[in-house]
């Protein structure tokens, strides 16, 4: 794709509005050194020299896209801890609407905190609680979305199997999309094993491909196009989902766009150094959805994204990327 052609798309980003749904939360990190080994335990001792904290989960997909559209919704639910409020005070930040997510008392908030010493991953700390949320919160959420879906260009559906998306939910958005003639994607968990009614594109990486068509994990072909395996599991998932547009990340193989009645479309990685992967899923979803919903073929809203993860694997954390960026990855091309 050219950098012209490339400039126009982007040029069209501002004007959409994209709505994510799915599961919040918060990412830490906690950057360090290791000079000396525990006297305690044969473990690496990190003396702490900063800590930043990011929007994770679907709301760094919403961050993702802040980059390109000032226009941007979140629909989820976090708890009234403290980590809640910091989650909502940096999307506030990076102006993300947040009229569609819900604060519970019941509800303990997401934090996944990431330990890294001289750029390597010592370990990474969870603190979540799986579930749910109860019916009345999910009734809300559905009111808030009819009332207000006439002005978005976009859903993403962002599972991180934690519990916000449950089948009865996902129907009811799905069908609201579908009645109201919106581009809906998703980025499936295979630990959530859902249905995605009126979707027009679902993302998983290959892991997830492999697990969500029952299929055992396979070595990758060493080309993509000559992947029997990743082939079947791509047509057997367009089949189960029924929906229009298949893409799945490949890693360091890039990724293949699947669409039924034509050959898969497989992409090469444009990474130069991979730093970190982390969010690299979440940009992925949001370029390309933000792609197709200002016009763009799915061939062309493919080659935006899998350009757009080859920028962020180069960037350490949950990083995103600016539109300059993205079109300078087609000009160095």
């Amino acid at each position: 794709m050219s950098p012209a052609r490339v400039r126009f798309l982007l040029d069209a980003f501002p004007a959409r509005r994209v709505l994510v749904v799915g599961d919040l939360m918060l990412d830490e990190f906690i950057y360090g050194r290791v000079g000396r080994i525990s006297p305690e335990a044969p473990v690496p001792v990190v003396e702490v020299t900063r800590q930043e904290s990011y929007p994770g989960g679907a709301a760094n997909v919403a961050r993702n896209l802040r980059e390109f559209t000032p226009r941007v919704d979140l629909m989820g639910l976090v708890g009234t801890d403290p980590h809640g409020e910091r989650l909502r005070a940096l999307l506030r930040e990076e102006g993300i609407a947040l009229d569609g997510v819900g604060a519970d008392s019941a509800h303990q908030t997401i934090v996944k905190t990431r330990i890294i010493a001289r750029q390597q991953h010592v370990v990474r700390v969870d603190r979540e609680v799986r579930g749910a949320p109860a019916p009345a919160r999910h009734r809300v959420a559905l009111d808030w979305l009819q009332a207000n879906l006439a002005g978005f260009d976009a859903l993403i559906l962002e599972d991180y199997g934690k519990g916000f998306l449950t089948q009865p939910f996902v129907d009811e958005v799905g069908a609201l999309a579908a009645g109201a003639g919106k581009l809906l994607t998703v980025d499936p968990n295979p630990g959530n094993p859902l249905r995605w009614p009126g979707a027009a594109a679902v993302k998983p990486n290959r892991a997830e491909a492999f697990a969500a068509a029952g299929r055992p994990p396979s070595e990758p072909a060493p080309d993509a196009t000559e992947d029997v395996a990743l082939v079947e599991v791509g047509e057997i998932l367009m089949e189960k989902w029924d929906c229009p547009m298949l893409l799945v990340t490949l890693g360091e193989q890039g990724m293949m766009l699947f669409q039924r009645g034509r050959t898969p479309y497989a992409l090469p990685t444009r990474a130069q150094e991979v730093f970190d992967v982390s969010g690299a899923g979440d940009t992925v979803i949001a370029v390309f959805t933000l792609a197709l919903a200002a016009g763009a073929a799915p061939e062309e809203a493919a080659e935006l994204a899998n350009h757009a993860a080859g920028v962020v694997v180069g960037k350490l954390g949950t990083a995103t990327l600016t539109p300059a960026e993205l079109l300078e990855s087609f000009e160095r091309e």
